[in-house]
């Protein structure tokens, strides 16, 4: 066994973990973050058995698409999203994480075409910090009521990145404000399944919070190559 399916086991069995200590039994999706990592160590990441992977620039995420091709990858956008970029998004990836205002939202919908409807997660600043992408929690209710009304796209939920911190109390209280939000917007009637919380530090914390998927990094890839 080699370094990355270690990783990737390890990261299984830590999910798997948390999982039975939440008392949950439905899926979560393992996220594969590959930015800055190279097409080889995906393509080996793929053969272990991995299928989800997210990447944060169009560009390099393209290049590697194109090397992979005969890999059966789910791909999706979790960075922030330029408007000149929205074209080539919507056209090369099922999902996308971080739509964060009406204008890229409409861009995405207009640029997919004949595809099925892209796979669409509002981007909350859950911690309002001014250097993170997202709309304000204030602002997500009548985003997501535009993002409905655009049959070129699904909305599945939400995503977010809360502020670092190694405070365990202090992550648990920010993925379960999260979670509220989520929750406020179901019981509004929007059809959401899916909570994009935790990364290579949390990611534990988030699954205890109601964390559908999770995106890892580091602890799968180690350090990035570029």
């Amino acid at each position: 066994m080699n370094t990355l399916q270690h990783n990737l086991q390890a990261i299984q069995t830590r999910i798997s973990a948390a999982k039975q200590q939440a008392k949950r039994g439905d899926d979560i999706k393992l996220i594969a973050v590959s930015k800055a990592q190279s097409a080889e160590k995906v393509r080996s990441a793929f053969e272990s058995g991995q299928l989800f992977f997210g990447e944060n620039y169009c560009q390099e995420a393209l290049q590697k698409q194109q090397m992979l091709q005969d890999c059966a990858i789910e791909w999706h956008f979790i960075g922030p999203i330029q408007s000149n970029k929205t074209a080539l998004i919507a056209s090369s990836f099922s999902w996308v994480h971080s739509v964060d205002r009406i204008k890229i939202a409409e861009r995405l919908a207009a640029a997919r075409g004949d595809l099925p409807p892209l796979n669409v997660c509002i981007q909350i600043n859950s911690s309002l910090e001014a250097t993170k992408s997202g709309t304000s929690p204030a602002e997500m209710i009548d985003l997501a009521k535009k993002i409905v009304a655009l049959p070129q796209l699904k909305l599945r939920g939400l995503m977010a990145i809360p502020a670092a911190t190694e405070d365990i109390p202090m992550q648990h209280q920010q993925f379960r404000q999260v979670k509220m939000l989520f929750d406020n917007l179901c019981k509004q009637g929007f059809a959401m399944d899916t909570l994009s919380i935790g990364m290579s530090g949390d990611f534990e914390v988030a699954i205890l919070e109601g964390a559908t998927m999770v995106r890892v990094g580091s602890a799968i890839f180690g350090a990035r190559t570029s």
